[in-house]
């Protein structure tokens, strides 16, 4: 037989609503047998035809039921006549008696029976008997009694069944099993499609995770040699890695069950619930074993314990750290269990959540370089019908600083530009513009700015690009608009050099670069207008951070104030005096003001070609490389091989 077949010839499940449909039945059957078999009902008449028929003498008996309704008999004789031969019934049952020939409901009982006694006055032979019954239908009666019993007890078991069920569907799903953990899990019978292959880049991480997936398959590899597998790994880095990505990988490769949770998956209003499902997650791993557990976002109940905690509503969620610290060192080496984890927030988990033996292992996700992001352009341009010549060391040199998530959505954004435009295929410019659409934000053509303004924006733009063409640590710039974008209105794009470290003269070129715009401004109009608001904030962070954290100022000298472990954010006092404090604020001035007029007296002696510059800006909106060229010359500090953009 075929395995079709054998499915097909099931025996359906037992269900418990047959019996609850059996007893209805059953108790329909009784109360049909007990209420109407034993006397049949007779053919529907009036009381005149009654009394009709009392007079002519066809009448043998009259049955009064519970004083509202008559029973007539019919004599033998008046049977055979041929106007009542339609009235004898048939019996159901042997023993159910003789069933009345007629039946009509009475009005007043004592005006049926005055009548009764003047026809019989009348007519002293006439034989009819008056008889008094009284019925019960007992099973009916019981039934009616029992059925509220019955609703309130059959609506209690549903609400009970629907609450006590699993998952955490609905509102209250979850009142008996609150408890208990809400964990997903992937087993080898859960297809999960996502595998290593589909994680571009990564090359580091994967590594490490994959000897883990490794050892839960083939264990002796590792134990033959005395070693332990780690209890737990932490991937650590920036939102949009792939962090997320490499734990569905694993639960697509181990063929192991995979128990995936988020952090806030703990959290509850209940007290003691989120230890409860702490226990009941590490219970249920433990009998699956081997097995790996996942819990996203860690950091939701893995802050750091007792910071900030005046009002104790903290209690609950240290209460779940405690108990999840005490199950993973309470691991046996044989358990077989691992822990992944997820953050973007590592500095401020708990230290004890961190010390080995319990997430042995810390795997650094980071940004992925030139080489991974055409690893992740190449995964994400499959399903993509693109263009043939499409160039994907091209698109890598364009996104410099994207992530993964970031790599996917200029993709999804290309391909939607593209069919906005009515091409059949994703082209290089719709990435081009899709890089353009995401870091700057959407063109806004239609915004009405005064011939003033625009002109104050071409000279703004125009200094930027004419400063950043001139020095030679500054990012020099690629493409610069007066289209306005996002909250923007004007946007530049800058050909800017993946540092690992940063030196001051870059810091500071880069400074110089981001105040052209109000140097121009005052330059040209010697007046300044509040459109440098995003260039000041940049340059305060930068030399904020050369004076307090990097060490890069003289007069503060080599010390930092920056605290890596986050402890500082709960403290009520700065790590430095007032009078430092004043050095400080005097020094990133400083620094900030020394840059300013360097700018000014850069675009002084460059007057003429800002001119230039802003002028043909003005007329065409968009310049490119090109035309700086074609004012400034070529320049020697841009390696021209390349070809990256980014905005600033």
């Amino acid at each position: 037989m075929s395995k079709d077949n054998k499915l097909n010839t099931k025996k359906p499940k037992f269900s418990p609503y047959w019996i609850y449909g059996i007893i209805i039945v059953i108790f329909l059957g009784i109360q049909v047998l007990s209420g109407g078999m034993g006397s049949t009902t007779g053919s529907p008449t009036t009381q005149d035809k009654f009394f009709e028929y009392f007079e002519n003498g066809d009448i043998e008996k009259v049955v009064i039921i519970n004083r509202i309704q008559a029973r007539v008999y019919l004599t033998p004789e008046a049977i055979t006549k041929a106007e009542h031969k339609n009235t004898v019934k048939p019996q159901l049952l042997p023993m159910s008696g003789k069933a009345p020939n007629y039946q009509f409901q009475l009005g007043d009982l004592q005006n049926f029976e005055d009548k009764i006694d003047e026809i019989k006055a009348e007519n002293v032979d006439l034989p009819t008997v008056l008889d008094y019954k009284i019925e019960e239908n007992l099973w009916g009666d019981f039934l009616l009694t029992l059925l509220p019993f019955v609703l309130i007890i059959g609506v209690w078991i549903f609400i009970m069944r629907r609450m006590s069920s699993g998952g955490g569907g609905g509102a209250g799903g979850q009142i008996f099993n609150i408890g208990k953990s809400k964990a997903k899990l992937f087993d080898q019978n859960t297809e999960v499609k996502t595998s290593f292959k589909d994680v571009a880049g990564l090359e580091g991480a994967k590594e490490e995770v994959q000897e883990i997936v490794d050892f839960l398959k083939n264990p002796e590899k590792y134990t033959s040699l005395g070693g332990k597998i780690p209890k737990g790994a932490l991937l650590i880095g920036p939102p949009g890695t792939g962090k997320t990505l490499l734990a569905k990988a694993v639960a697509g490769e181990a063929k192991v069950p995979f128990f995936s949770l988020s952090g806030s998956d703990f959290v509850e209003m209940f007290v003691g619930v989120g230890a409860s499902r702490v226990r009941d997650l590490f219970k249920q791993a433990k009998e699956k074993s081997p097995a790996i557990i996942f819990i996203d976002e860690i950091d939701a109940i893995g802050r750091a314990r007792g910071k900030a905690n005046f009002s104790g509503s903290n209690d609950e969620r240290e209460n779940t750290l405690n108990q999840l610290l005490t199950e993973m060192d309470g691991f046996g080496t044989n358990t077989n269990v691992i822990v992944l984890a997820a953050t973007n927030r590592a500095d401020v988990l708990d230290k004890a959540l961190m010390r080995a033996g319990r997430f042995d292992r810390q795997i650094f996700v980071d940004l992925p370089d030139v080489r991974e992001r055409k690893e992740i352009f190449e995964v994400h341009l499959k399903p993509l019908k693109k263009a043939k010549d499409l160039n994907t060391d091209f698109l890598s040199k364009q996104t410099p600083g994207f992530s993964g998530a970031d790599i996917a959505n200029v993709c999804n954004e290309a391909a939607l530009i593209a069919a906005r435009k009515g091409k059949k295929s994703v082209e290089k410019q719709d990435f081009l513009d899709a890089v353009d659409r995401i870091v700057g934000g959407l063109e806004k053509k239609n915004k009405i700015i005064t011939p003033e303004e625009k002109k104050a924006v071409a000279f703004h733009e125009a200094g930027h690009a004419t400063i950043s063409w001139l020095l030679e640590h500054a990012a020099p710039l690629i493409k610069v608009t007066i289209v306005p974008r996002g909250r923007s209105l004007g946007a530049a794009w800058y050909l800017p050099e993946e540092r690992l470290i940063v030196r001051p003269e870059q810091m500071l070129d880069e400074m110089c670069a981001a105040l052209g715009g109000r140097a121009a401004e005052k330059v040209i109009f010697n007046k300044i207008s509040t459109g440098a608001l995003s260039d000041l904030e940049k340059v305060t962070k930068q030399a904020r951070a050369m004076v307090t954290i990097y060490g890069l100022s003289d007069k503060v000298g080599n010390l930092t104030y920056y605290d890596s472990s986050g402890q500082n954010e709960y403290g009520f006092t700065k790590p430095y005096s007032e009078r430092t404090a004043e050095l400080i604020d005097k020094e990133i001035s400083d620094i900030i003001e020394e840059q300013y007029q360097r700018a000014i007296k850069i675009l002084e002696e460059n007057k003429d070609k800002l001119t230039l510059l802003a002028e043909e800006l003005l007329v065409k909106e968009v310049i490119f490389k090109d035309n700086l060229e074609e004012i400034f010359g070529k320049s020697p500090f841009i390696k021209h091989d390349e070809d990256i953009t980014e905005e600033e």
